[in-house]
């Protein structure tokens, strides 16, 4: 039965506008997104098979234009969709740390940071170069590597902050497929790149490992 012979209470379009997006599941708001099933299927009889095939919405979102082609009733529309999504949902971020301190907000800057670098399949290195509030003045990669490395010198990152006259810098990396425990190099780098930057006053106030699920601070954990 196609979603149009359903009680109308049960459709998630007018679910949506009677109740508000937060009361549909992940199925129903893919359902929305997708607007057509396929032969067979609704939108939500589909919905619900790529998020059981990918293992979560944000993992189907995330999937480049490859996987996503593969699945029956999708091609390079859907891919150019999500990837848009993707893009508004990470601009609407930077836009609320670019007005709110970013140092009191460690959550937003969380969620920024997942969907800068979180998805990249290379470890790619950053740096969030602060004002004296504390706001996002400029987001530098700093670094593009393998998928186990991305080599940033600390003369690069001083040379930003200068060039940027930032007060302050949050770095960030991401471990792709791993988890976010700091290794020890990252330990020692981050130390390394303090000091110097300790020298020019600038703080370096975190350093953020990140997953596409998760991140974990280095200044947390006492290892700056």
């Amino acid at each position: 039965m196609s979603i149009k012979h359903w009680p109308k209470h049960d459709r998630p379009r007018e679910k949506l506008l009677k109740q508000g997006a937060s009361a549909l599941s992940d199925t129903e708001l893919l359902a929305i997104l997708l607007r057509t099933g396929t032969r067979g299927k609704s939108a939500v009889d589909l919905a619900r098979e790529l998020i059981a095939k990918t293992g979560s919405l944000r993992a189907l979102l995330e999937a480049d234009c490859q996987q996503i082609c593969q699945y029956h009733g999708m091609g390079v529309a859907s891919y150019t969709q999500f990837a848009v999504i993707r893009e508004i949902s990470r601009r609407m971020l930077a836009e609320e740390i670019h007005c709110r301190p970013v140092f009191t907000q460690p959550e937003t800057v969380a969620d920024f940071l997942r969907l800068l670098i979180g998805h990249e399949k290379v470890e790619v290195c950053v740096a969030l170069l602060l004002n004296q509030r504390n706001e996002l003045m400029h987001t530098i990669e700093l670094a593009r590597g393998t998928i186990n490395e991305a080599r940033v010198y600390t003369r690069e990152v001083a040379a930003a902050a200068l060039s940027h006259h930032a007060v302050s810098i949050i770095l960030a990396h991401n471990h792709p497929g791993q988890s976010t425990m700091p290794s020890s190099g990252d330990i020692q780098l981050t130390r390394q790149i303090k000091a110097a930057l300790n020298l020019l006053d600038i703080r370096l106030l975190d350093h953020f490992i990140v997953t596409a699920e998760k991140t974990t601070s280095m200044a947390v954990l006492d290892l700056l």
